[in-house]
């Protein structure tokens, strides 16, 4: 009987072990306190594309080529916490028109949308949360309709990389004129793209570092 009973000890503490390693990331303490540096914050920045930036509705893809922000950072506490707004972004150029499909896209965003921190990892430098308070007006040829909500996103300290990806659900239509059932009032766009993020008028990369003293 001893050599069962054994076995069956040995089992427990393989599951005990697989539950405290699966329980262990859920229970860690979330950042409140949001430092953004260089100082003194908050810091203003510049941001532009790096690839292609996707709007996706229904599978139609509408795609930029250039895109560019400006912002300011800012230190922070709680969680979630906004450590930027957005004063103004652009999709497109002269002579680089956002496309689809259907025709050329336009976009026209209104702003301040928020960069909001959720999580940090400190071995990797990545902060995880999204860009909220999204709105934007969007036109091609004759459709016109209206985005809102937020998306997903993370930003990486040692590339200074904010990298957009957001879900299904996060974004949704909440006006269209002339579009049909391509783009219908209720439908849940997804937004894509990578911006490398720079403090204004330097190569100076910003950073945000997430803790709880």
């Amino acid at each position: 009987m001893k050599k069962p009973i054994r076995k069956l000890a040995v089992v427990a503490g393989g599951a005990s072990a697989a539950f405290a390693l699966a329980v262990s990331p859920a229970s860690a303490v979330p950042s409140t306190v949001w430092t953004v540096s260089p100082a003194p914050s908050p810091v203003g920045v510049s941001a532009t594309n790096s690839g292609n930036i996707v709007l996706s509705v229904n599978g139609i893809a509408m795609t930029c080529t250039k895109s560019a922000a400006t912002a300011s950072m800012s230190s922070a506490t709680g969680n979630p916490a906004t450590v930027a707004s957005i004063s103004a972004i652009s999709f497109g150029a002269s002579g680089a028109p956002c496309t689809s499909v259907l025709g050329n896209v336009t976009t026209v965003a209104t702003t301040p949308w928020t960069i909001v921190a959720q999580d940090y990892t400190a071995a990797t430098g990545v902060t995880k949360g999204y860009v909220g308070n999204v709105d934007a007006k969007v036109t091609v040829g004759a459709c016109v309709f209206r985005v809102t909500g937020k998306a997903s996103g993370t930003y990486t300290n040692s590339t200074g990389k904010l990298s957009v990806n957001s879900v299904a659900g996060e974004l949704t239509v909440v006006s269209s004129t002339g579009c049909g059932s391509a783009v219908p009032v209720g439908a849940k766009p997804t937004f894509k793209g990578d911006y490398l993020v720079k403090k204004t008028g330097t190569t100076v990369i910003p950073t945000i570092v997430g803790s709880n003293p």
